[in-house]
């Protein structure tokens, strides 16, 4: 047998390749005049344009119903919307250039499920031009030219020219079949493109600090994301693992432990070690001449110096493991070392294109439009953070053929990757309009006096430290609430894991990463508002219906088969309609790595599930023995829908639901 998914696939990008060339052979004839044809000629190409955009319109509904009817996906509504009016608008207006294209959920519902907002900037837009049509006879001129289609029941105009747009039931209710039957599955790709994300990037010889937790939980999310989506995803850590640092820190090691070549030192407490050879080198100039000749050393790949480098590089790693373990990260790891051999080829190239200027014995790059330059070589011929980044950039574009590179750190680098990226696109390595590279920057982490968040004493918070103590409140919560009593000891710790760091993770992504945010156990453990705790109670709430009603997972599975999700009562609606969001959201953040939209919707599917829990009776009892008398089979799927799309949206954000809790 051939494999179905590779035919679909392979017949996508076919189509998408013919519709690239017709683009291109429509856009060349565009300005005939300009090519001097004569008048005969011209309306041949007028002929042939015509019959060229009737072609691209047939190739293009072609890949839209591939990939809306391939059947396990969930369809993004948002997405199929759009498309109905984005043709509606261009029969309605064909000569109307890039017209704009807005359609959104309403917010009412007694206006409708979605809104087409598209009417008013196109009168603005034919205004400039001369033509004066309000966006009421637009908005009506657009409605006489929907398709015909499975999705829309009936539109109004409301407004100025607002289409209020309202899905057929049944439709929804399929949906919600499909989901129920195949899974929550991402929509088909197109192509499947290399995603790497650079995140977490500790320091060797320093201990991970609250500083780093941003970075770490935010970019694993993004990777789930694009796992989820199909696209083959590289972690990668880019830690600090070279440089001037290395130089005292193996000094300090030869003095303290001269043995070290056939004894491994006892170096587990890195932070102290670290402040050693520090306090040491800043102040004794002896010190500070052997470190500089240790880096020699090390740069020139001694064996000796290799091997206490390994030593101290393999202490940090198994450190910073424990974080990732907690955590459930998956990453890997390739520091500022592993682009060493690659920094001299890449200032070379530079001073090969005359992109090279040199400034009091440094060599710097001045790229378009940025203030400040890179610094490629220093003035002691060393290479810096600048180079490493280049290098690093070009090995991901070139050796790794990245689609789409993301750099997760803290905005304060912002500046920096603005500049690596623009003096990246001066070479010709990338072109941004194929290649997506971008700098996912996030606020810092601050104490409830709003200020950065430190210890007591002033120090940085560890973020091992940070950890332990979550889990130390998670299970005084779990006590609190008397889950001691009926979970099992196993049980409990499962649910102290989950509580403590699905709230650590959940407190930060629901943030807008751009934004400082406030770091508070109190407020993240807490199980009212839109918290991990609230959600964590609420799935596993959902979880338990089925399971109190003593309905089997096979019954379920059978009824998702054969039973039709009614969704006459109004709470029922808006629970079904909000389920089927989901694929609008993860657009949503691939387009702006905004992961806190995800939390957002996850807290209002589940108070929509509570005002549908509230009004709907999925179970019902008698109310002297306590036996179940009748079961609403449909609505005890929307719960199973509600869960299913609950728990996805939990492993997107790293965070695991325990079944009891």
């Amino acid at each position: 047998m051939g494999d179905p998914v590779g035919e679909h696939t392979s017949r996508l990008q076919r189509q998408e390749r013919e519709i690239k060339l017709l683009q291109d052979e429509i856009e060349r004839l565009r300005d005939p005049q300009q090519l001097n044809f004569t008048s005969s000629q011209l309306d041949e190409l007028r002929e042939e344009n015509s019959r060229l955009k009737y072609r691209l319109n047939i190739l293009k509904a072609s890949l839209q119903e591939e990939m809306s009817t391939n059947g396990k996906a969930m369809l993004n509504i948002n997405q199929c919307l759009q498309q109905i009016f984005g043709k509606a608008i261009s029969i309605a207006y064909p000569d109307l250039e890039n017209p704009p294209l807005s359609v959104s959920p309403n917010q009412q519902a007694k206006f409708g499920d979605y809104q087409c907002n598209s009417a008013m900037a196109m009168s603005q837009m034919m205004k400039a031009k001369g033509q004066k049509v309000s966006p009421r006879e637009i908005a009506e001129k657009v409605i006489q030219n929907i398709p015909n289609n499975e999705f829309i029941e009936r539109t109004e105009i409301a407004g100025p020219g607002f289409i209020n747009i309202h899905l057929k039931r049944m439709f929804v209710s399929k949906l919600l079949s499909n989901l129920l039957v195949n899974g929550v599955q991402p929509p088909p790709l197109v192509k499947k493109k290399k995603v790497i994300v650079d995140f977490s990037s500790p320091n060797i010889a320093k201990e991970m600090h609250v500083g780093h937790l941003r970075s770490t939980i935010i970019g694993d999310s993004m990777c789930r994301l694009f796992e989820f989506l199909g696209y083959d995803v590289l972690r990668l850590n880019h830690v600090g693992d070279w440089g001037t640092q290395f130089g005292m820190l193996i000094a300090h090691l030869k003095d303290k432990f001269p043995n070290y070549l056939s004894v491994s030192p006892p170096i587990s407490d890195l932070q102290s070690f670290y402040k050693e050879s520090k306090k040491r080198f800043d102040e004794d100039e002896e010190f500070k001449k052997r470190a500089y000749q240790c880096v020699v050393k090390l740069q020139s790949k001694e064996t000796d110096f290799i091997k206490a480098w390994n030593l101290i590089c393999d202490v940090s790693r198994n450190e910073f493991q424990k974080i990732y373990d907690c955590l459930e990260i998956r990453i890997q790891e390739r520091g500022e070392s592993f682009y060493q051999d690659m920094m001299t080829a890449v200032v070379k190239e530079f001073e090969e294109k005359g992109l090279v200027e040199l400034d009091e014995g440094r060599k710097i790059v001045f790229a378009p439009g940025q203030s400040i330059p890179l610094t490629v070589v220093k003035s002691d011929g060393g290479y810096t953070y600048d180079t490493s980044d280049l290098a690093a950039i070009k090995n991901r574009l070139f050796d790794e053929k990245a689609d789409i590179i993301i750099y997760v750190t803290d905005s304060g680098q912002a500046m920096h990757f603005q500049v690596v990226f623009a003096a990246a696109q001066l070479i010709g390595w990338y072109d941004p309009k194929v290649t997506r590279v971008e700098h996912a920057g996030f606020g810092v982490v601050l104490g409830e006096d709003k200020k950065k968040f430190k210890t007591r004493s002033g120090d940085t918070v560890r973020l091992m430290d940070l950890l332990e103590e979550g889990l130390k409140r998670s299970m005084d919560k779990l006590k609190e609430k008397e889950r001691d009593k009926v979970l099992t000891p196993e049980e409990l710790v499962k649910a102290q894991r989950a509580v403590a760091f699905g709230c650590i993770k959940y407190a930060d992504l629901s943030h807008n990463r751009i934004n400082d945010y406030v770091f508070s156990f109190d407020k993240m453990l807490d199980d009212r508002g839109n918290t991990a705790a609230y959600l964590l109670y609420a799935f596993t709430r959902i979880r338990s219906i089925a399971r109190l009603a003593n309905i089997q997972e096979a019954v379920l599975r059978k009824a998702a088969e054969t039973t039709e999700v009614l969704l006459d009562h109004e709470k029922e609606w808006k629970l079904g309609k909000c389920i089927l969001r989901f694929p609008e959201i993860l657009q949503k953040i691939t387009d702006d790595l905004l992961l806190h939209t995800l939390c957002d919707y996850l807290y209002e599917l589940a108070t929509t599930f509570t005002e549908f829990y509230d009004s709907c009776y999925c179970v019902e009892k008698d109310r002297q023995t306590g036996e179940v008398v009748k079961v609403n089979m449909w609505r005890m799927l929307l719960c199973e829908a509600t869960a299913a799309v609950m728990a996805k949206g939990f492993d997107i954000l790293g965070i695991n639901p325990v079944q009891r809790m």
